[in-house]
Parts: structure tokens; sequence; C-alpha cells
């Protein structure tokens, strides 16, 4: 039963059924860009770049696209980038059916929809907090992260089973969710005029760009914490091309690669149902050193296992904890931050956590050509290792700390003290905040 009444929120769930059809339709085309420059005669090298270019445009353009966020009328802009990425996803198939197809064009897409995917996300996510009430808050955020998980299970099975039908229908697909994301947005009225009364309170006025990046720096305790996320992020987007690279190498049909995929999102969902009894047992830091400390685990028992099947058992692993790892980083921004800056706070967040991810894939593809698969998964390794001390520290930090900025507020990631609470779930867990190059 739902206690939150979020149900009977009918503008949130418009939204949120929205973005469920368009984090589904781009997790078509996340594991179809590979598949579809490797058809095309393409190497690894070239599928890393597909992804890191869209990845990569996304963080140049995440400071600017939530300073635009938090000044504009969101569901204008989210709109007009859901018709630019209907257009750009569009433009595949027809090229395909044309004989147009090339990989310049893979790359432009790649670019156009990371553009228009930055732009669309923190004014996504600002819309979100504006159509649920503070007692909403946990139970949307679960909802989210659960959406989140279902769509990394099913979307790469899917994907990979539209792509052996034919290479092209899975950017057919994407495009119309698209299309019905722009319908859903277009209805909800409560959008219409810059979001409910919540979207005009608070906040002390701080017009900078650099303003959410500045929120966070007063939180150093945090910024280490987010600067963990960002390494095991960078792991997770190479270890995503990794895992598919591997598979194709090895003969595996499209089908088969997506079913393996998909154990990411079983990891999630399962992770997600445990995410409550994870935090009451291990405070945040030491949930995060274990994220850090399975990843590495993992990437280590990825060097030597080569059965299709054993491989997506360690995926369901790698992303068990990863969403209550995720609760921090959902609590700090959205439960936290002044709505005059959201935008900015999410987008400085992104920057933080996702920035060295965008270069994972292209960095992968190359690498797995210089020194082959086992050397890669254990440099992959020791960048997990070097997570794991770098969060570890955040608590030593803490203690030595006697004079916290009076502007500081919560600072609390180790769960010594009365920061934000921990007892829900953020959009994305940490590990697959930038694995997913498509959403």
């Amino acid at each position: 039963m739902d206690s939150s009444g979020l149900w009977s929120n009918h503008a949130y769930t418009r939204y949120w059924v929205g973005r469920a059809v368009s984090q589904f339709g781009s997790a078509l085309s996340v594991i179809a860009f590979p598949l579809l420059v490797l058809a095309e005669g393409g190497r690894a090298t070239q599928a890393g770049a597909v992804a890191s270019c869209s990845l990569i445009t996304r963080v140049v353009l995440r400071l600017p696209a939530g300073h635009l966020a938090d000044r504009v009328n969101q569901r204008t802009l989210m709109v007009g980038m859901d018709l630019i990425r209907l257009a750009a996803l569009g433009s595949i198939p027809v090229a395909g059916l044309m004989g147009w197809l090339s990989y310049p064009q893979l790359l432009v897409v790649a670019l156009v929809e990371g553009t228009a995917t930055a732009l669309f996300g923190p004014a996504a996510a600002v819309s979100f907090r504006d159509l649920v009430s503070k007692e909403q808050l946990t139970a949307a955020l679960s909802r989210g992260q659960a959406t989140t998980a279902t769509v990394s299970m099913v979307g790469p099975v899917a994907g990979g089973a539209l792509f052996g039908v034919n290479t092209l229908l899975p950017f057919v697909v994407d495009a119309g969710s698209y299309l019905a994301s722009t319908l859903l947005l277009l209805s909800i009225r409560e959008l219409s005029a810059g979001g409910s009364p919540r979207a005009r309170q608070g906040g002390g006025g701080d017009r900078r760009m650099i303003a959410g990046l500045v929120w966070l720096w007063r939180r150093p305790t945090v910024l280490r914490v987010l600067l963990f996320a960002s390494l095991i992020n960078l792991v997770g987007s190479a270890s995503e091309l990794a895992v598919l690279l591997g598979l194709r190498e090895r003969g595996n049909t499209g089908a088969v690669i997506g079913l393996v995929m998909a154990c990411a999102g079983i990891g999630g969902i399962v992770g997600s149902l445990l995410a409550g009894r994870f935090i009451r047992m291990l405070s945040p830091v030491a949930l995060c050193a274990l994220v850090g400390l399975v990843w590495t685990a993992g990437s280590v028992v990825l060097t030597s296992v080569t059965s299709a099947w054993l491989i997506g058992a360690v995926l369901v692993g790698l992303l068990l904890f990863a969403p209550a790892a995720g609760v921090v980083l959902g609590r700090i921004t959205m439960g936290e931050a002044p709505r005059d800056i959201l935008g900015r706070v999410i987008t400085a967040e992104q920057t933080v956590t996702v920035g060295l991810a965008s270069v994972g894939p292209i960095l992968v593809g190359a690498t797995l050509q210089s020194i082959g698969t086992a050397p890669t998964w254990l440099l992959l390794a020791g960048v997990c290792a070097l997570s794991v001390l770098l969060v570890t520290s955040a608590r030593t930090s803490r203690a030595r700390s006697k004079t916290p900025h009076p502007q500081d507020g919560p600072d609390t990631p180790d769960g010594s003290g009365d920061g934000p609470a921990v007892a829900t779930d953020s959009p994305e867990p940490v590990a697959e905040r930038a694995g997913r190059a498509g959403r």
C-alpha cells in the first residue's frame, strides 16, 4: 500500500512514465550503438569513441545546462531536447534504409544526443523536485531507483533481441520513446508555469554558474565521497564496454549479450530491495568502501572468466550494493540543496561523479587492443582499490576537522552527525550513473 499518496500524484505519475519509457528506449541504443559500429566493420576503439563522444559532451555541458535549468521553463526545455533526440536517433534507421549510414554519422548522432541529454537532465531533476512534496520524496526516489534497475535489466535483453531481428530496429524504438516522452510532458499542466509554488521558494539568489560547485566545495567530506563515485563510475563505464566486446569476440549472439548485460539490472533490483537493510547495517562510508571492494574483487575475477553466464553472475554481484550507496548522493542533492540552485547543484555533483567516466569506453577500447583482456581488468581492479583508499580517508579527514565552515550544513557521509537522512534511494545507483551512454 502506498502510504505516501504518490500514486494519487497524477502529474508525477505522468512524469515518471515518460522518464521510464525514455530510459527504456535509451537502454536499447546503449547496447545497439557499439554492436552497430562493429557490424559496420568498425574496431573496438571506434565503438568506444561513439560512447565516449556522447558522455564527454554531457560532461562539458553539465554546468551550463544546470544554469539554464535554473533560469528557464523546465518543461519547454525538456520537450525541445526530446524532439532533438527524436530527430537524431531517427536519422539512423532512415540513413540505414537509404544506404547512407556511416561511422561519421554515428559520431554526430552521439554528439547531438549527448548535447540534448545534457540539457534535458537537470531540467528533469528540477521538475521532479517540483512535482513531489517533501513527504513523497523518499517514495519517489525509491520508485526511480527501482525503475532504473528494471530498465537496466530489461533494456539490454530487448536491445540485443531487436538488434538480432534488424540492426536498425533498436533505434526506431528509441526514437519512438522520445516521442512518447514529449507527449506525456506536454500533458503535465503543473509544469506549464515553471513548476509548483515550491519552485519559487528558498535560496539565496546566487546567480553564478558555479553556484553548485561552491555548495559542494563547502562540504569537503561529501566531495571526497563524490570523488570515490567518480572512480567507481570510470570503472563502471569501462567495464560495460569491456564485457560487451569480450562477449562479442567469443562469438556470442546479440541476444546472449543482451541477457548477460541485463544481469547488472538484476543486481540493481535486488540491491534496491535490500538497500534499507544495508544502510541500517553499515555507515555510508563503510557502504561505499564495500562497493569499492566488491568492484575490485569482481574485476580480478573477470580476468579469467570466459563463460557468458558466469560473467552475468559477476555483474549481479557488482551492482548489488550500488543502490544503497546511491542513497547518500540522492539525499544530499534532492533533500538539502536550495531550490533556486538545485539544477546547478545536481549538475555539479554529476560533473564530479561522471567526469572521468566519460572517457572510460574509449580508454578501455584502446587498452584492450594494446595490452589484452586480463591486464585491462587488473588495471580496472587497481582503480577500484584506489577508490576504497580515497573514501575510507574521508572518515579520517572528518575526525581531524575541528572548525567546519559555518555555512557548510550537513557534511556527514560517515554517519557521525545530523547530516542528510539516508533512508531513500537516489535516481541512479552510484556505479550506474555513467555506465549507460544512451541515458
